[in-house]
């Protein structure tokens, strides 16, 4: 199926094993049966192509509106807007919602989202004043993309492909880590940060951090997001 619809396929869990499908033209249906040596074929209702549209919708987090460009913002939200793309990140995941709402309670100051994805922490932090607002992926399509997005959000955020574990990582009265527990444990000890909001694992993960206190945690739908200080602070 690969090497027949590069561009991707669905797989549907039926009770009696796994169902693929590829919206194709008759083309690809005799290409079908030629691999499988048969094939089901129906016609699918016109704007098809456009029905991925449903799965997305805006999300509210206090007075930001996130949401996708086919989407219009009520008035007075401020306003990020994040098509889905390769990175990570259009707002609607819980640990994306907890980090905003956490955020948006911090005083303005200097900014670093480490494993930004698409930006969207970056952007929305910038929305809320913070500045100035640095990013940080390993990823070079996240990166890219966060780019992107953060000039079509009309913000000023320096988006820089790296490793958060390896390169110097400049100070930031903030610094934002929505990635798994493992390398929240192991970026912590070498930031140079007022405070750092973690989030991306589930509640039954410790609000324990060594060389910070705990100061605050939100959580929804079994995830959790947490405020530390340094210790040394």
């Amino acid at each position: 199926m690969i090497e027949l619809f590069p561009g991707g396929f669905e797989e549907i869990d039926r009770p009696h094993g796994v169902e693929l499908v590829a919206y194709t033209d008759s083309g690809g249906e005799e290409r079908m049966w030629h691999a499988f040596g048969g094939a089901r074929a129906a016609d699918v209702a016109d704007g098809w192509e456009l029905r991925w549209r449903e799965f997305h919708q805006p999300v509210h987090v206090g007075d930001l509106w996130i949401g996708q460009s086919w989407h219009e913002p009520p008035p007075g939200a401020i306003a990020v807007v994040i098509d889905p793309g390769r990175a990570f990140g259009t707002g609607a995941h819980p640990t994306t919602r907890l980090a905003l709402e956490l955020l948006a309670t911090l005083p303005r100051g200097s900014l670093l989202d480490i494993g930004c994805g698409s930006g969207v922490l970056a952007i929305a932090a910038a929305k809320l004043g913070f500045a100035p607002v640095s990013a940080l992926d390993h990823d070079a399509a996240s990166v890219e993309s966060a780019r992107l997005n953060a000039e079509a959000n009309g913000v000023v955020v320096s988006v820089t492909h790296g490793d958060a574990l390896l390169g110097e990582l400049p100070p930031a009265d903030v610094a934002v880590a929505n990635v798994t527990r493992e390398v929240v444990e192991r970026v912590a000890g070498r930031l140079r940060a007022v405070r750092l909001l973690a989030s991306g694992y589930l509640v039954s993960e410790p609000e324990t951090l060594p060389g910070f206190r705990h100061v605050r945690r939100a959580a929804a739908e079994g995830w959790a997001a947490d405020l530390f200080e340094p210790l040394d602070r």
